[in-house]
């Protein structure tokens, strides 16, 4: 099954990707040569990471009746030494005095099984063609 996301130009530094429905919009940093009128890609990247955690903690608390209300994740991400890329992220899940502690472990084990992260470790194959249409 594929599945097609659209990608198209907005002008300057813009991009943007229709899926589903949404168009999701990103431009670079003024320091970049772009607006700043929306997030660069890498953060969308960075934040899909968080995010797909965030979902999984939050269905695992929903289905247990646990209020969310005062949990929050917060996302580290350490520079390799060589100063180029990331080499590693840090998910911490905030969560407040009163949250049962017989779920602290799996509320852990429900953050590590976002998709986002599962396809990080074990990437998908990537294929670049260009095509005349």
């Amino acid at each position: 099954m594929k599945n097609e996301m659209i990608v198209t130009f907005g002008g300057g530094k813009k991009v943007d990707a229709e899926f589903n429905g949404f168009t999701i919009h990103t431009d670079q940093a003024e320091y970049a040569g772009g607006e700043g009128s929306a997030p660069e890609p890498f953060s969308l990247f960075l934040a899909s990471i968080g995010t797909c955690a965030g979902i999984f903690v939050l269905s695992f608390c929903q289905s247990r009746g646990i209020a969310t209300d005062k949990i929050r994740i917060v996302q580290t991400h350490v520079v390799k030494e060589s100063g180029r890329g990331i080499g590693k992220i840090e998910i911490a899940i905030e969560l407040p005095e009163d949250f049962p502690e017989k779920y602290r472990d799996a509320v852990i084990s429900a953050a590590n099984l976002c998709a986002v992260k599962r396809h990080i470790m074990e990437p998908p194959e990537f294929v670049v063609t260009a095509v005349t249409r």
